[in-house]
């Protein structure tokens, strides 16, 4: 916010107190200023009359005479390059010596021609360009007629000998958007009185209206209106005008300008329509309308039906609480108006000014939340300074729709919970000496307080509020230095940290690369996800259609980072990330592993590994064992979860003590050609099963000094038998000397009977102890084979 230190002394006494010194005390108590900007800067000016003007033959110069005061010796001649000089104009002079932001002027001449001087433009003086039209910033100043010449105070006689405060609000103090309520504050903080304009019960008064004002929209609670029968547009009073511009805003006429002088004043946004161009005396406030309206500005904006309307005779007139149409711009031919102060939802004030990027001062006050009574203060601004500065009459009496409902609100604070949570040890008079300054009227009631909170301090909610403002003027230097008591620990990582670093150590032994993609994802990624958490979350202000919901699975987003390495030309895309998936009920920590292409790729040493379905499942076997987790524990088997996004017969569900871990294989053809690529394979695990689960000891054994006996054999088995299926018999029966079992071929064809399948095993027998024997061994690998035939109907393969 713009804080002009010349306008807040009209409310508050700043006797002896500098802008800095108020910087610092507006910062000490939370409202921090960011910096401190004179309007202009510059010195040894003076008002001059341009006498004479000579065109320097050969340049786009002027050879002027300049009267800076009474007598021969007040003539000074000043070369000047304005377009805009010319004889008879009262002009700034920077008389030799002045010191300007951009330098000190000398007398010098120029093209043989003296200059004693340099006849000036107010962005010259240091006036922001931003608060300057056109015909300002294409020449020097043009003063009024009756500028008296040689005054000296010249940015005192143009309202610039101001300090503007750039204070920077929090979220939770819109009221001090409000020159009256900044006055409250201020005023506060220094320990001295605020006085507002005394404009009270002024809307009071008038002739009964015909003028009806209706809301059929909850989004617009409470609607003042009234009607001015009689005005005079002219040019505003100077003060008016410096007060507006010192805010940054450029002066239009006086009504306009009244318009917004009030709302800068009072926090509450007007509306001025004039009534001539309205083609009812009524005023609906609607939604549920789509349609496109031209705006004040001239811009045309599509309206959706959850934006608010204020129409007439049916037809929108302005976008509530935003900007109004080019119906009610009042000019020069304006003779009547109809004041709007009205109170708007802010959630949909917000909605409507980013989607539609009209974010206006009254869009920006009514988005932060605006005192309960502040239409009924600036309605009664409003008529005060309409009748003094455009000859205003006519009045008829106010119409209000709804209501505002406000009720005082009251909070009784205690000493003891005051102290106690502050850590002081303020007396009853100290604390109510700055609630009397913030106008809480507060009433003692023992060691107990009882606070009236203002309208506009609509941030104050409970007892630590309260307490908030009592430390916040009395200085938090007050605060003891004290240190915290807390036990004293050990800092180390949780298990589940971890387990998540371990994670990422063994993956990154794989040579795979760790990747962060984005939470956010579009629509069709939620609707078409593998192994979804749950229903997504729809985000009500998304950056873009790309990013509109926060995803439910890994999948999509891992495929398209692969997508965006191969056509940057990365041929290996090994990937794997650690991340949280979202619904609306849950959320998941997921492990998501991708290979693509070659896992190693050392052609010097003619080292290379292309990926396939079992270099994913090595990696995954081989992580879960190195957590702690026994192949015995992890169980694989057919993929019937999912065959959309996975090859129906290149992938496999993985599960963990029985719980259901996720999928891993090939990447379904078609759903891969959708980016682009060719066969990747894809592992996508919840890990919260893994994260929860206690692991197992890792046990390491000595290298074995006793050899192994090994046994291939070949068994005649059903179809559906699966490879864990005769695995599982071979570790049930080892007697603790069948150390490792492993399937080396399956073969289905000739001289294999339909239906049917040959598996060959290869099974190592070995002992911790000693050299196994013959008679060791036989009757072990008998009772395998009699398992073989008994659970699965397995006959040995001549």
């Amino acid at each position: 916010m713009r804080l002009s230190y010349k306008w807040l002394q009209e409310y508050v006494d700043l006797d002896g107190i500098s802008p800095e010194e108020l910087a610092t005390r507006l910062t000490s108590a939370g409202l921090e200023v960011e910096g401190i900007e004179p309007m202009a800067q510059a010195t040894n000016l003076v008002i001059g009359e341009v006498v004479s003007c000579q065109d320097i033959p050969g340049t786009h110069l002027h050879d002027t005479v300049t009267k800076v005061g009474e007598g021969e010796d007040k003539l000074v001649h000043i070369v000047c390059g304005a377009p805009n000089c010319r004889k008879g104009l009262k002009v700034i002079a920077a008389l030799p010596g002045a010191k300007l932001p951009g330098g000190t002027i000398e007398a010098k001449p120029l093209h043989g021609y003296p200059s004693n001087g340099m006849l000036c433009a107010l962005y010259e003086l240091g006036v922001s360009k931003k608060l300057l039209n056109e015909k300002q910033l294409s020449g020097i100043e043009e003063l009024p007629a009756d500028a008296p010449v040689g005054e000296t105070n010249v940015l005192g006689y143009l309202g610039l000998d101001d300090t503007i405060l750039d204070v920077s609000l929090t979220p939770n103090r819109a009221d001090c958007s409000a020159m009256w309520n900044m006055a409250k504050e201020a005023a506060a903080i220094l320990g001295r009185k605020a006085k507002w304009p005394d404009v009270k019960g002024m809307a009071d008064g008038g002739a009964d209206s015909s003028f009806v004002v209706r809301s059929e929209t909850k989004k617009c609670p409470v609607y003042y209106g009234k009607v001015v029968n009689h005005v005079k547009v002219g040019p505003s009073p100077a003060w008016m005008k410096q007060y507006l511009q010192a805010y940054g805003m450029n002066s239009i006429n006086n009504v306009v300008d009244i318009s917004n002088f009030v709302m800068l004043e009072t926090g509450q946004p007007l509306h001025f329509y004039n009534l001539s161009r309205l083609p009812a005396r009524e005023i609906t406030v609607k939604d549920g309308m789509t349609m496109d309206m031209t705006a004040l500005d001239g811009n045309i904006f599509h309206i959706e039906d959850s934006d608010v309307l204020i129409t007439t005779n049916g037809e929108p007139t302005g976008i509530a609480g935003i900007m109004g149409g080019e119906e009610s711009m009042i000019d020069d031919d304006t003779d009547a108006i109809f004041i709007e102060a009205a109170h708007f939802d802010p959630v949909a004030i917000r909605h409507t000014s980013i989607r539609l990027n009209l974010l206006t001062e009254a869009a920006q006050r009514f988005t932060k939340g605006i005192d309960p009574l502040a239409a009924g203060k600036a309605m009664d601004r409003c008529v005060d300074l309409l009748t003094r500065y455009a000859d205003a009459s006519g009045f008829e009496k106010t119409v209000v729709c709804g209501d505002d409902h406000y009720k005082e609100k009251v909070i009784t604070e205690t000493l003891e919970h005051c102290n106690g949570l502050l850590g002081t040890s303020y007396t009853m008079d100290q604390v109510t000496d700055v609630l009397e300054r913030l106008d809480f009227k507060p009433e003692v009631n023992g060691t107990s307080v009882i606070c009236h909170i203002p309208s506009y301090r609509t941030d104050m909610e409970g007892q630590a509020d309260v307490d908030e403002e009592v430390i916040r003027l009395l200085g938090y230097d007050d605060l003891p230095s004290t240190l915290p008591q807390m036990a004293p620990t050990v800092g180390m990582l949780s298990p589940v940290q971890k387990a998540r670093r371990q994670i990422r150590d063994i993956l990154s032994g794989f040579n795979l690369h760790e990747i962060v993609t984005y939470t956010l994802v579009s629509k069709a990624y939620t609707d078409d996800t593998f192994f979804a958490a749950g229903e997504p979350i729809a985000l009500s202000m998304p950056m873009s259609e790309a990013r509109t919901h926060i995803r439910t699975g890994l999948m999509n987003s891992v495929l398209e980072c692969v997508q965006y390495n191969e056509a940057h030309g990365s041929k290996d895309n090994n990937f794997y990330e650690l991340s949280k998936v979202y619904a609306k009920d849950k959320e998941q920590e997921r492990l998501a592993i991708v290979l693509d292409g070659m896992l190693r790729n050392d052609k010097l040493h003619r080292q290379e590994q292309p990926v396939s379905f079992y270099t994913l499942k090595g990696i995954l076997m081989t992580w879960l064992e190195r957590n702690g987790f026994a192949a015995a524990r992890v169980r694989i088997s057919e993929n019937k979860y999912d065959t959309v996004h996975f090859h129906p017969y290149r992938s496999a569900e993985i599960a963990l003590d029985g719980k259901f871990l996720g999928v891993f294989g090939e990447v379904h053809p078609e759903y891969a050609g959708k980016f682009d690529l060719g066969r990747v394979y894809y592992a996508e695990l919840d890990l919260n099963p893994i994260l929860t689960c206690k692991p197992g000891r890792l046990r390491f054994n000595p290298i074995q000094r006793y050899p192994g006996v090994t046994r291939d054999i070949a068994l005649i088995v059903d179809k559906d038998v699966t490879a864990r299926d005769i695995l599982n018999i071979v570790s049930r029966n080892s007697h603790k000397i069948a150390k490792s079992a492993e399937i080396f071929d399956v073969y289905e064809g000739e001289h294999v009977e339909a239906g049917k399948k040959s598996v060959a095993l290869h099974i190592v027998y070995q002992a911790d102890d000693r050299t196994l024997r013959e008679e060791d061994i036989a009757p072990v690998h008998e009772r395998i084979l009699q398992q073989f035939a008994e659970k699965l109907g397995a006959q040995l393969r001549s």
